[in-house]
Parts: structure tokens; sequence; C-alpha cells
């Protein structure tokens, strides 16, 4: 016999034995729903009793139990506040498919809690149905989804949404929300549906940066407007509605810490706060104070290098319903104290002469240090009288503190002892210690009324204030040389000390009315309203310039560090006659009036809506300007229309039109100018609204409870938008300023694709952005006349608007194993390239280079109560990049790389990676 042939018989019968067992085997596979809504029950929990059979039902609601013999079993399927459910099942050679419909249990549960509960409604599948069933187009982040995205604040967590993208700040984070290319000033802001105020200086729009995200139920974007939403809005609405009283007694808690990968690598720049003066001596002492360099302490200018401590993250949320589930109260907390930063450099640059392209003049290598302190307070309380009537009362604080020191070290190319070969070049260090606290208090009565059963009233009061303080805003500047390659500090050169606050005060009230009838057998729903909201802002700012007492203050010698610099004042009253110390005033009065009907196919929601808009502004310092004070009248007519067909029970087609408009800021309609950093700024008294016409078509289909896919395109034609460029005043000097402006008119138009798919344990979001826009604004190009005198010449240039990317798209993967514990998610974000400054030459606009943000999280779930958890950002490094779109050869002596292929880098930023890890509680 062949000695291979026991191996190949021992073979055959294993294979023989493996086939049999899979013959007389099976799959039971199914999904565990909710009886009522369909929704599939995530996690619900299927068991084949008496053995050790079982699965769980994955994102999908969808299980499988493999190699399950032949033979008749039961089947027990649990899910907390839900009947568990016996069912018999037959499995023989064939795989075995079944549909398991819990129902909501309203009887006793756990600890023998009385409750007359749901189930969680901050799931996914809850966040489609809202979209599905919305007035608008809409788009939702579910609190599950929150709870376990990668991002602690809305700035960040908003980047997943189709069509949005945002703007940055120094450090990296979220700031402004940019919806379908429409920049930050066309988008505004609610909490729990109604618009809260911002704590900038000079500007409607709100920083998201300031709300932590663990305190959202979920997070909505809005695309069309109906007649009952405010209507200065192009690009969108956010609306962050916060959590609300659970069912029954619910206590959750984490705490996280991490790190920045930035400070592995170089320490944390801070400075001596204990001092700060938070008035300046104009207001401690009085207009007609004199002060002396006594009245400005040294401390902030004492800096030093240190290794933070970990970043700490916790927060805390207690809620329950009492007097037999009439009364529901929820409290909750967030702090977060974080240390960011980034590594910068930016290029100066200018056109001279008749060149067409930009010569680099100087670099900045820039240093941030930022240590964040954020605080989110929530309190809710719900009173339901009867089934008629409620009450609920909700307050809001919010508190960001940025503690940032920043370190400048310029060297200067346009100067004549620049020698790249020698290494000799001017240089200057400076230093800015500054301390931003905005802040946001939100309190809102709302009462909603059931008169009868065809018509229902629901009314709120409103009062909310936003503040901003900016005390003792230090910079110390030092000059310096390098020689031969040997950087060294020479001689102290200035110092400013700067104040800046603002707030801003709304109280308003809304009053809406909506009855039901019947129109030929079809449902007709007739909605009425308005709302009134009186603005009050009061900026400040002051301004006091010091220079060194002796004028030749040498390093060294004289001084080793800032502190040790003596001082003498340039302006012992200050600079408080500025344009940024103003008053402003708003009253805005709206009313409304919509229908909605609804037949076997169609839904049809039109209506009107005007608003009458009164804004104001008082110079408190005029300089001879020739226009102190000013008002802005105008009444607006804001129509709408939105259409949504069925095509089957889970596909519908949409179409909307509305137009809207968008106010200028506070501070743009105030004459005056403001001397920033690189250039001036100005307002425009005669700067006007801009008007908008939106249209929109969307196909939707939800083919199941939990996944959707929807494709759409927008229009927008948009009369007098606002665009801010930079400008050349020649009367003054060719001084540059920066100012807004009413641009002709301008398009924009796009493509919007959104997917969710889920597949058992495993799923995918992902959605696509095309957006095009187009305004054409004038630009300058230097000629010489025929003797030979320079002039610039004004040209037009159509360009897309300010913050536009052609494309912007996302991808996140996620995997969920809920018997496991495990639950895991990788973000990506791509954002293509966008004008980042509109330039006031030809072809010299400064654009953000296309980028990919990379995130993650992952958490495991320990005995149901405890979860540990791990969110990682940033983890491709992805640098911020800053270029205009041309080369000039003059830049190739230089020794800084600026020229990259046709382009000239202006700025780059690196922030590192950022690492969380932590505890969460649930009881």
């Amino acid at each position: 016999m062949n000695r291979h042939y026991p191996c190949l018989i021992a073979l055959s019968l294993l294979f023989l034995l493996l086939f049999c067992q899979n013959v007389f085997a099976a799959t039971l596979k199914g999904l565990v729903k909710d009886v009522k809504t369909g929704e599939p029950l995530v996690g619900a929990s299927v068991m084949v009793k008496n053995t050790k059979m079982g699965s769980s039902a994955g994102l999908d609601g969808t299980f499988q139990i493999k190699d399950i013999p032949a033979g008749v079993y039961q089947l027990q399927v649990s899910y907390i506040t839900y009947q568990t459910a016996t069912l018999n099942v037959n499995v023989d050679k064939e795989d075995v498919a079944v549909v398991i419909s819990l129902e909501e249990n309203t009887g006793k549960t756990l600890n023998e809690v009385l409750v007359t509960g749901v189930a969680d409604r901050s799931t996914e599948n809850s966040a489609r149905l809202i979209e599905r069933n919305a007035n608008q187009l809409m788009n939702i982040v579910s609190g599950k989804t929150i709870e376990i995205s990668p991002d602690l604040t809305i700035a960040n967590l908003i980047q997943r949404v189709s069509g949005v993208s945002i703007e940055r700040n120094s450090n990296g984070d979220g700031q402004y929300a940019i919806l379908r290319g429409m920049d930050k000033r066309y988008n505004y802001t609610l909490v729990n549906g109604i618009k809260i105020p911002s704590p900038d200086n000079k500007y409607r729009y709100v920083p998201l940066d300031i709300f932590p995200s663990e305190l959202l139920g979920r997070l909505e974007v809005t695309k069309t407007l109906t007649p009952d939403l405010e209507g200065d809005a192009v690009g969108g609405v956010v609306n962050m509605v916060m959590k609300d009283a659970p069912n029954q007694l619910e206590i959750r808690a984490n705490v996280a810490g991490g790190y920045n990968e930035l400070f592995m690598e170089r320490g944390f720049g801070s400075f001596d706060r204990s001092q700060i003066q938070h008035q300046s001596p104009y207001e401690l002492k009085g207009s007609s104070y004199s002060a002396t360099v006594n009245d400005f302490p040294k401390a902030t200018a004492s800096t030093q290098t240190k290794t933070p401590i970990p970043n700490i993250i916790g927060g805390f949320s207690v809620g329950n319903r009492f007097l037999q589930n009439r009364l529901g109260v929820i409290l909750a907390a967030s702090y977060q104290n974080t240390y960011r930063g980034s590594n910068s450099r930016f290029f100066s640059s200018t056109v001279y002469d008749t060149e067409k392209t930009s010569r680099i003049t100087s670099l900045a290598e820039r240093k941030f240090s930022d240590q964040q302190q954020r605080l989110g307070l929530h309190a809710k309380a719900d009173f339901r009288f009867n089934q008629r009537n409620k009450l609920q009362w909700y307050n809001a604080f919010l508190n960001l503190a940025n503690i940032q020191l920043r370190d400048t070290k310029t060297t200067e190319f346009s100067s004549g002892g620049y020698d790249p070969l020698k290494g000799n070049a001017g240089l200057s260090f400076s230093t800015r210690s500054r301390v931003t606290r905005q802040q946001i208090l939100n309190s809102t009565l709302q009462g909603n009324h059931l008169l009868s059963n065809k018509l229902k009233v629901n009314w709120s009061v409103v009062y909310s204030l936003a503040t901003s303080r900016i005390p003792d805003n230090t910079t110390v500047s030092v000059l310096g040389k390098r020689e031969n390659f040997v950087e060294t500090k020479t001689y102290a050169s200035q110092s400013t000390r700067r104040w800046e606050h603002n707030s801003d005060q709304d109280y308003a009230g809304y009053l809406n009315a909506s009855y039901r009838t019947l129109l030929k057998g079809n449902s007709l729903e007739i909605d009425a309203g308005g709302l009134y909201r009186d603005k009050r802002r009061e900026n400040f700012y002051n301004n006091y310039q010091l220079q060194p007492a002796n004028t030749f203050t040498q390093y060294g010698k004289d001084f080793f560090s800032n502190a040790d610099i003596n001082w003498t004042l340039n302006n012992p009253r200050g600079s408080v006659a500025s344009a940024l110390t103003y008053k402003a005033t708003e009253q805005i009065g709206a009313a409304y009036a919509m229908a909605k009907l609804e037949t076997k196919k169609w839904q049809v929601i039109g209506g009107l809506r005007t608003e009458h808009t009164n804004q104001g502004y008082e110079m408190l310092f005029p300089l001879g300007e020739l226009r102190p004070s000013g008002t802005q009248t105008y009444t607006d007519l804001l129509p709408s229309l939105n259409l949504k067909y069925g095509l089957t029970s889970v596909q519908s087609l949409r179409a909307s039109y509305f137009r809207s408009l968008n106010r200028p800021g506070f501070f743009e309609i105030v004459p005056g100018k403001v001397v920033n950093e690189e250039f001036q700024e100005r307002g425009n008294p005669d700067l006007k609204r801009a008007l908008a016409d939106n249209f929109d078509i969307r196909y939707e289909v939800f083919p199941t409870p939990s996944d959707l896919f929807m494709v759409g395109v927008f229009y927008k034609y948009i009369k007098d938008p606002i665009e801010y460029a930079l400008s050349v005043d020649a009367t003054r000097g060719q001084d540059v300023f920066y100012s807004p402006g009413n641009y002709g008119n301008a398009t924009n138009y796009g493509l919007e694709l959104d997917l969710i798919k889920y597949f058992h344990k495993v799923g995918i979001k992902a959605n696509y952005t095309y957006t095009n826009s187009s305004i054409t604004t004038q630009k300058i190009i230097r000629e010489r006349d025929a003797n030979g005198n320079l002039f610039n010449k004004n040209v037009l240039q159509t360009r897309p608007l300010y913050g536009q990317a052609a494309h912007v798209a996302n991808v996140t993967l996620l995997y969920k194993d809920t018997k496991s514990g495990w639950d895991a998610q990788v973000a990506a974000s791509y954002t293509g390239e966008r004008i980042n400054t509109v330039s006031q030459f030809l072809d010299n606009d400064l654009w953000q280079e296309a980028f990919i943000q990379m995130d993650a999280s992952v958490e495991k779930s320990l005995r149901g109560k405890w979860v540990i958890f791990a969110k990682a950002n940033n983890l491709l490094d992805t640098p911020l990049r800053v270029i205009i779109k041309n080369t000039n050869p003059v830049n190739n002596d230089l020794e800084a790389d600026t020229n990259t292929g046709n382009s000239t880098l202006i700025r780059q930023d690196f922030y590192k990676r950022s690492f969380v890890a932590g505890l969460r509680f649930k009881l």
C-alpha cells in the first residue's frame, strides 16, 4: 500500500465529518424591532433556551446564530424597557430567518420602578425617523453618535454632517461652521429651537467651540426654511437640542485624561496671570485720570516654559421624573481643561511696483500655547399639568476661557541688511499674553397648550446674555539681529496693554398657534405666529502704548527677560476713543402664516414670513466722523414653498424654495478704523443686507429604519452678498484696510450625496458635497502712466465665495459588537481648497490648501454600567497650509522655502495629534 494512503483516508474522513456537520447544522438569522415603530433594537439579546448558543442584535437590528443542529428550539429575546418575547423555531437542514417584534413594557421593570417610559430616543434610528418626517431638509447627528464620536466640541462634531466644513482657530480646533459653501455669517445657531446671541465683539455668528458635545441630545442641521423659522439663514441653521429628562432615574458620569503630542516635542509657554487687571485704568479711576507705568503690573510679561499637566475632561448628569411622571428634571455639567497649540510659519507679502505677483517681505515663526477651560451647565425642567398643558424651563450657561501665549520671531527679508549667504538679517521678537473669556447665558420659559382637539398654542419667553472679556492683553516687542547665523536680542522696542469687553443682551418673545382640520378628507394644518426681539450691545476698547524708559535699553545689560524692562507711557489717557467703543441696538419684529396639506402621496407646506429690522449704532467717541450714529430700517417679505412626494413607503422626492436674508454685523456698519497687527479694519455704514433666493431638490430613501441614501441639488442666487476684501486707500498714503462691502450678485450651486448603511456589526457613513459659487469683484493692478508715475487700475475678477470649498467629503467606518461590548469608529474628513483671505490685487487671493483630517474612537463596555473609552484626533498630523497661486522669482533668493511648484507658501501651521482616554458610568 502506498504510504500516503492512510493520510489520504484520514483527511477524507475528516472532510466528510466536517461536511456532515455542516449538512445537519444551519444558521439562524433574524431581525429584532419595535412592534409599533419598526425601529431596529440595537443590542437586543437573543438566546436559545437551555443552551449556550446566542447572539445580540447588531447596528441594523439583525442577528446570526451559526451551526445550530436540526431540531425545535425556543428563542428568548429581551431588551431593556421591552417585554421579553419567547418563540418556537424549527431548524432543519436549511438556514432559518425570523422577524421578532417586541412591545414596550408598560408595567414594572428593573428594581420594581414604575415607568411609563419609551425606548431610548437618542438612537440613530430615531434620528432617521426625524429626518424622514421633517418639514425641512434636515441632517441629524444622534445622541448615541455624539457619545461615541472622537469629538469633544460641537465645532468639531459638525464637520461630520454632509455639506459642512469648519473653520479652525489658531490651535487647530474647529470654531465655526461653513454650510454648503456659505461662510459662517450666512448661518445662525439655535439652542432648543431658540436663537442665541454671539459673544464676538463684531459679528453675529456664534463660536461653536464653546459648546461641549456631551450636553446634547442631538444636533440638527437644517438646510431649507419654512415660514415658522427665522429668515436670516442662507446656508442653513444649526440647532443644538439639549438632553431631556429621562423616564426614570438616570445618573451618568465620565472622567478622562489626555495629552497633545505637540508638548512632547517642545515646552508649553505660559505667563503669570495673578496680577491681571480686569479693568483698564480709564475704567477704574475715571476718564480724566492720567495713567502711570505703576498702573501696569509686569506679571503678564513674565513668561516661562513648562510641561503642562495632562488634559482633564469630566462630565456629570442626573435626571428623573417625579409626581407620577408629571415633573421631569435633568441637571448636567461638563468641564474640559485642555492644553493645545501650534507651530506656525507666516510669510508677509506685498505686490511691488508693477509686478503681478507677491514678494515675500518677512517670515514670522510663531509658537502658540493655549490652555482652554470649557464649562457647560445645563438644567431643564418640564411639568405636565394634564394631557393638554405643559410648561418647561430651560437654562444654560457656557463658559470658554482661552489662556494663550504667543511667541514670535520675525525675520525681515526686505531690510537692507538681509544677506542669506552671510546669514545676516534683521530680527524682532515679540510675546503676546492674552486671556479671552467668552460666556453665553440663556434662560427660556415655554408653554404648550392644547386648547381643543384642533387648536394648540405654544409660546416662549427668552432672556439671553453673551459676553466676551479680554483684559490686559499684553504684547512686548524686542529688536534683534542675526550675524553669521548667530541670533541675538538687542534692544527693547515697545509694549502695548489692551482691554476689550463687550456684551450682547437679548429679550425675546415667541407666540405660535396651530389649527388642524380636514380638507376633502385630507389633513390640513394652518399655522400663524410671530416674534419680537430687543437686542442691546455694548463694546469697549482701550489700548495703552509704552516705550522703554531708556531709548537704548539693551538686552543682556539692562534686561534679561521682558519682565525686567522699565517702561514709560506714551498715552496716559489710553486710546478709548476707538471705533470699537460703541453701542448698538436692534429690534426685530416678525410674523408668519403657513399651511400644511397632506394627502396620500403629497405633503405641501407654503406660506409667507415678514421681518422688520431696525438696526442702529452710536459711536461713543466719533473722532470727527461725519456719521457718528446711524440706523438701518427695512422690512422683508420671505415666501417659501416645500413639496414632498411619496414615491413608495420608504422613498420620497422633495423640492423647496425659500427667500432669506443676511444682516450686517454690528461693528460692520460702524464707521471708523481699527488698527490690527497686520492691517487696518474699517466699518461701512452703507453696507446693505444680502437677500437670497434658494432652491432645493432631494431624493431620499430609508430602506430600513437605520439606513438612508440621499441625493440632492441646490441653487442659491444672492443679491448684494457681503464679502470682506483688502483695499488700498490712495487718499491716505496707500493705506491697506480690510472692509466689508456688497459685491454685486453671487450664485452658489451644488450636489449632495449622503449614505448610511449598517451590516450587522459594521456600518459606514459617507457623504460628499460639490459646491460651485461665483462672485465678481474689483481688483487692482498697478501700472505706470506716460510720465512714469505709478497708479492703480481697477479690473474685474470672478472668484468663488470666501470660505467655499468645491469638494467636501466624510467617511466613517463603524464597528459595534454589543455582546462583547466593543464599539469603535474611524472618521476621515476631506475639505478641498478654499479662499482664506481676499486680496486687493488681481490673482493674489490667499488659498487654504485641501486637507484630510482623520480621527478615531473606541470604547469597551464593562459589566453594563461601566465603559472605558479612548479618542484620538488629527491622526495624520495634518497641517494648515495657505498659499498664493503664483510665484515671484525674487522669492527664490530667500533662505525660506516659499516657492512650491506654481504657488507661494504664505502660512503653515502644525497642531500634532491629541489623545484622550477615560471611564464612563451610567446608572
